[in-house]
């Protein structure tokens, strides 16, 4: 028995000095990497992908990539105005085929590019098929190129929701409703067939908000008239390259080596030198973009579903986004609060507790909210109590309104299962609730006071934090959604601008301009990376085989499962624009 316990002493010793090895190793490897910056060559030419999605924060690469980071939306607006005056980057080549982004994103991205411009260097686009997101984008560049066989979409915006009811009615599923506004259609596809005409009113206005912003901003590029660039997409004119071409939507027809042939002789090299492309990621890790300065402003962002406890890195925890507001409330050296949402909103409970910290962090210091692609219903309710909101005139917002829902699968269970239910109770409303069977009449009185309740309390939030009479804000609430240009005229934001716009009124509200940003949720430690990279991997699967858009209605499922049984201060609808 001494012996085994001697050779089982030495075998434990010998593994835990193999794994410190490893861990010796393997920090020493990261460490060397994080410590190692790229180098920016001279005439250099900065590449961004449109077909990169570039999140509000920057999410960090997984082992053994610790070092691949994808920068956030913020960090390459920086990135490109560091660019401007570095005289190693002489122009930005744009990969312009498809557009992860949404169209707020690229509208700040778009400015941005401008800017860049006004540097004198040159910025190329370039793309084998264009969507018309990424020619929102593209068409700031000096030059833009389409593939001679590729195609430029040129067919108006559309958006389209899925209605499942008829999938529930086969499965002897019913879905009971309670909702607060009228135009908060957000259970629409669980209760119809085809759009309501309220949610059909305005859907029409908001698209058509978006498009007539898109069709202006290309008008001023091309210098042409938006009467002629709208009449191209209802004629169906642009059905080729040369199509393009020839109504002067680009500029030329050119392979990808013709492109590049282009940009050498911007650069004033020979065709045989070669060309020092370097990615927006691998800048990022290469420049130092960010200010510096002795006092700080706190930005938090706040991107995707709004849900109750802690949450995860891919969504907004309202137990972790009111500690983090908490820390920059009572951190003394942060001198104001900039909150950058991007979020149809969630659990309206969670919205409320972000409200509240939001509200006492306002005593205190200024807070500012910027709004991304969308922020709407609790991402708005989040935002009603700041000093000001800045909004970009293509984001979605608004949907001041909430409901609930019970699903009743008792016919499913017992038609198509065999399944019945059956149990003992101490009180009447013991098993309220319940999926297995139908409300009954006071159960639904009590669902939907309580959607009353929060909807009135949502209103009060609202005309408490932007001065308005709770009359006034149910006129334009009613769960209705908003453009960020119409949003500006019945008073919802207080002006169009970027997020780096709202950081500038922080530090003018805070009096200062020696900061720098405190950027929040922090990114985790590469261990913790390492340790939870996991979690992500079955969603990234799921998407990977059955492509973006069939994965956003995979996700909307989710979210329906999400929604049961508890109050939601959601948008009307995940709605996708083609």
């Amino acid at each position: 028995m001494r012996s085994f316990f001697k050779i089982f002493l030495a075998s434990l010793l010998a593994l835990i000095t193999l794994v410190a090895i490893v861990i010796f190793i393997v920090v020493g490897i990261v460490s060397s990497a994080s410590s190692k910056k790229p180098k920016v060559e001279e005439k250099s030419v900065l590449v961004i992908d449109l077909n990169q999605q570039f999140h509000e924060r920057e999410q960090p690469g997984s082992f053994p990539s610790i070092n691949s980071s994808t920068p956030g939306l913020y960090d390459v607006i920086r990135l490109l105005r560091y660019a401007k005056t570095d005289d190693h980057i002489s122009g930005v080549y744009l990969v312009a085929n498809d557009n992860e982004n949404g169209y707020a994103s690229c509208n700040e991205l778009r400015n941005a590019l401008l800017d860049f411009k006004t540097s004198k260097k040159f910025v190329i686009a370039h793309g084998d098929m264009m969507t018309q997101k990424a020619y929102f984008v593209a068409n700031v560049a000096d030059r833009i190129f389409l593939n001679p066989i590729g195609n430029l979409d040129w067919s108006g915006f559309n958006t389209d929701i899925p209605f499942i009811k008829g999938m529930l009615d086969k499965l002897d599923m019913k879905v009971q409703v309670f909702y607060a506004g009228k135009f908060k259609s957000a259970t629409e596809s669980l209760r119809f067939d085809k759009m309501s005409p309220e949610n059909r009113l305005q859907t029409t206005v908001w698209l058509n908000n978006l498009y007539s912003y898109f069709l202006m901003q290309a008008a001023e590029q091309r210098k042409i008239d938006t009467a002629t660039l709208h009449n191209l997409a209802n004629t169906g004119a642009i059905q080729t390259a040369d199509d393009a071409l020839n109504n002067k939507l680009v500029d030329g027809l050119k392979y990808d080596d013709g492109v590049k042939d282009v940009i050498k002789q911007r650069l004033h090299i020979g065709k045989y030198d070669k060309l020092n492309f370097i990615t927006i990621d691998k800048y990022a890790d290469a420049a130092d973009y960010q200010k510096s300065g002795s006092d700080r402003i706190a930005v938090i962002y706040a991107e995707g579903d709004i849900v109750d406890g802690p949450g995860s890195n891919n969504n907004i925890g309202g137990e972790k986004f009111v500690k983090l507001v908490r820390k920059a409330r009572l951190d003394k050296k942060i001198k104001a609060i900039v909150l950058r949402i991007n979020s149809g909103g969630g659990s309206a409970l969670a919205s409320e507790n972000i409200w509240r910290e939001l509200t006492l962090a306002k005593q205190d210091k200024p807070v500012i909210v910027s709004f991304g692609d969308v922020a709407a219903s609790g991402g708005y309710y989040i935002a009603a109590g700041a000093d000001s909101i800045f909004s970009n005139p293509n984001t979605i917002t608004g949907s001041i309104g909430v409901f609930s829902l019970v699903p009743n699968t008792e016919d499913f269970f017992k038609n198509k299962l065999g399944v019945t239910f059956d149990g003992v109770k101490t009180a009447t409303y013991a098993d309220a609730g319940a999926i297995y069977r139908p409300m009954t009449d006071a159960e639904r009185r009590f669902a939907q006071a309580g959607v009353d309740r929060m909807y009135m309390r949502f209103k009060q939030r609202v005309a408490q934090g932007r001065r308005k009479d709770v009359a006034f804000v149910d006129s334009i609430a009613q769960g209705r959604v908003w453009s960020g240009e119409d949003a500006l005229k019945i008073g919802l934001v207080d002006k169009m601008g970027s997020l780096q716009t709202a950081i500038d009124c922080a530090a003018r509200m805070a009096k200062t301009s020696d900061y720098r940003l405190r950027e929040y949720p922090e990114n985790e430690s590469w261990i913790n990376r390492l340790l939870n990279r996991d979690q992500d991997e079955p969603a990234a699967n799921i998407k990977a085989q059955i492509g973006t858009e069939n994965f956003k209605v995979f996700q909307q499922l989710i979210r329906i499962r999400q929604m049961c049984n508890t109050v939601q201060a959601r948008m009307p609808f995940e709605f996708y624009i083609h």
